[in-house]
């Protein structure tokens, strides 16, 4: 599996013709969003985590909320 797969326009054509989508289904549709959503989270923490106090700057954050936000788990919003 790769980092960047993505629903075809096929797929989304068909899931936004259908009226009724199948219990199992939204489970999983929801349950990969979640997934990613989290991917994202880490990853981004990460990165904060490695910038210098000038680029946090940049960005319009102090060392002290980059590293509240960088501390965080990746579950949590």
């Amino acid at each position: 599996m790769t980092q960047d797969m993505t629903l075809s326009p096929r797929t989304l054509d068909y899931l936004n013709r259908t009226r009724t989508v199948p219990m199992l289904s939204l489970i999983a549709v929801e349950f990969a969003v979640c997934l990613s959503q989290w991917v994202t989270r880490r990853r981004t923490r990460q990165a904060l985590r490695q910038l210098t106090v000038w680029q946090l700057e940049d960005v319009g954050l102090t060392p002290e909320t980059a590293h509240r936000e960088a501390s965080k788990v990746f579950w949590r919003a």
